[in-house]
């Protein structure tokens, strides 16, 4: 078969399956606008069989879930990592949970911290979900996997539907997996000049912040190791641990290793609190809460003495309004000394200034499909966006972008030509030069930096097909969690599903993605990524390093026939040349 006619056959999409695919597309933007609203997700347990654990801050009595997994499974669920935000504590760095001797049923959900008003949604919040295998070797220390939730910031939930428990469950080695909940939208993150004098940025940050400490001082009592920890996130989680992975560098960090899912902490924009962006939206959003004219002196009582569902409606509202710009609101900033971002991100790579832990990132094929606008078609369309999603660009700027991604509409040979049905002539340059911007140029920085320290570096690239938009932002999260749904969408299908979540578990047990045989002992070895140039980190001979790819050519999960290639190593030359673009102009997005 020719490469077109495979291409045709691939992309022959019926019209009801890309009416699916635009409607998953809305809906996932909803997701990141006003987070869930059916409220928590059940977990079968089993009556009577009811775990305990004692710490400090009282005992705690969880449940053993009743799930079909190759090993049984305790849940904790709901345990306060900190006290209420609500009152006086909104906007607030957070606090510790007191000393307690009385007992607690952590058979339930905790909480959601708001994202628009959906059931069981508080300002009391701060809670967290903890999974273990039932211990049979009492002695042995358990690797610990702390997961960070996404969604732009604006959204999310701590008790995920894709179920940790599940991913920790099927891992060969046992481990323990822990997930919460933090401060999003408004009440996590409100940048203003005001706010930034008044000391309360990056509530949300300092939320997970809280988290860490929590585990380093209780995780034991579990059966967990302090000293094994590592962090996992997806977008905004996987933007929050590269934070995290510059902060307090003085200081041994509360982890030892990371995965960064389409994220970075150069990821899209990281403003200072004082960027006219933040000043404008900060507006907006005194506007929509009717108290724009409230003086300074008065304006912290003000906004404390709103109900909760005021405030988080609010947010929704200023978010969706500058959603389809994608200038979201309500993001961490650069806070100056002592904050949680204290410099520029790049320059604090520039600088050596990140633990040097080990760490495992990647990305996906499409990662800016589920966000452009799909009706673009013509080149005043597309520099149209960049130039409103980019303030801070120059008419050169401008002027090379076009020239990096060559417009389909005036040469042929464009690899953005787009052919399928329903999608506007700009959308295959718009969302890849989005995605190589927001998410797959500073996920190669981060290694490209990270490759220079003595920890090991692991690259990998999410090809799999998932609908019309192809391998999009978050497609690959249920392959890495081993999700019933997908590891029994075909024998490929949960090949490749298998594999990356060998490799993730691989790493979070041993620190080796290779180490752990488990049931894909003979799997490709996944080499440690190493730069052969760039010494000024931004590695411009491209393909210097080596990754694994994962589905590439494998669209079933689409409703295709292609089985591609389950995993294959690659040279690092995906979008080298637009990475490089990105990397240079850094400094336009951190200011």
């Amino acid at each position: 078969m020719t490469l077109s006619a495979s291409l045709r056959r691939r992309f022959q999409w019926k019209p009801a399956l890309l009416i699916l695919t635009l409607m998953t597309l809305c809906l996932s933007l909803l997701t990141y606008t006003r987070g869930e609203k059916s409220g928590h997700h059940q977990l079968p347990v089993k009556v009577g069989n009811r775990p305990r654990v004692v710490l400090r801050q009282g005992r705690f009595v969880g449940v053993e879930l009743e799930e079909d997994y190759p090993q049984i499974m305790d849940a904790f669920l709901g345990i306060p990592y900190g006290l209420s935000t609500e009152g006086l504590g909104r906007f607030k760095a957070p606090v510790g949970v007191n000393a307690s001797e009385s007992e607690f049923d952590a058979g339930d959900f905790g909480d959601r911290c708001p994202s628009g008003g959906g059931r069981g949604e508080s300002e009391n919040c701060l809670n967290l979900n903890l999974y273990r295998p039932k211990k049979k070797d009492t002695a042995r220390k358990l690797p610990v996997v702390v997961y960070i939730h996404g969604g732009a910031y604006n959204g999310g939930i701590g008790d995920s539907p894709w179920q940790l428990s599940h991913f920790a469950a099927w891992s060969a080695e046992p481990m323990i997996a822990v997930s919460f909940s933090y401060r999003v939208g408004a009440l996590g993150f409100l940048p203003s000049k005001f706010m930034a004098t008044e000391g309360l940025l990056n509530a949300g940050l300092k939320d997970q912040e809280l988290l860490l400490e929590w585990v380093q001082e209780n995780i034991a009592a579990f059966g967990g190791d302090p000293e094994n920890v590592t962090l996992m996130g997806v977008s905004a989680g996987a933007h929050s641990i590269g934070h995290h992975l510059l902060h307090n560098t003085d200081k041994p960090p509360p982890f030892a290793k990371v995965i960064l899912e389409s994220g970075a902490a150069t990821a899209r924009a990281v403003y200072t609190s004082s960027n006219p962006l933040h000043e404008k939206q900060f507006k907006a959003f005194l506007v929509e809460l009717g108290c724009a004219s409230v003086p300074d002196k008065r304006l912290l009582t003000t906004l404390r003495s709103y109900s909760t569902y005021k405030i988080s409606s609010a947010s929704g509202k200023i978010f969706n309004r500058f959603n389809p710009s994608m200038q979201w609101p309500f993001q961490p900033v650069i806070d100056g000394p002592g904050g949680m971002i204290p410099i520029r991100p790049i320059d604090a790579w520039k600088a050596g200034k990140w633990h040097n832990v080990s760490i495992l990132t990647g990305y996906n094929t499409n990662e800016g499909s589920t966000f452009v606008p799909t009706s673009g078609q013509n080149n005043k369309d597309f520099t149209k966006f960049f130039k409103t999603l980019l303030p801070g660009f120059r008419k050169r700027d401008i002027a090379v972008l076009q020239d990096v991604y060559s417009d389909p509409a005036t040469d042929s040979h464009s690899k953005y030509v787009e052919k399928r049905p329903g999608f506007g002539a700009q959308f295959s340059r718009m969302e890849q030069a989005y995605g190589h911007f927001a998410y797959i140029a500073p996920v190669r920085q981060t290694v490209h930096y990270a490759a220079t320290g003595t920890a090991p570096v692991y690259l990998y690239h999410f090809a799999a097909e998932s609908s019309a938009i192809g391998a999009a932002h978050g497609d690959h999260i249920p392959f890495v969690m081993h999700t019933p749904g997908v590891k029994d969408e075909s024998p490929t299908v949960k090949d490749i599903s298998g594999h990356m979540h060998a490799y993730w578990t691989s790493f979070i047990t041993s620190g080796d993605p290779n180490a752990v045989p488990g049931r894909y002992k003979e799997r490709r070895k996944w080499p440690r990524y190493e730069r052969a140039g760039g010494e000024d980190g931004k590695g411009r001979k491209g393909g210097d390093g080596r990754l694994l790819v994962f589905g590439e050519g494998n669209d079933e999960v689409a409703g295709g026939r292609e089985k591609g290639v389950v995993v294959q190593l690659k040279d690092d030359g995906f979008a080298a040349e637009e990475s490089e673009f990105w990397w240079n102009r850094t400094e336009l997005f951190e200011f």
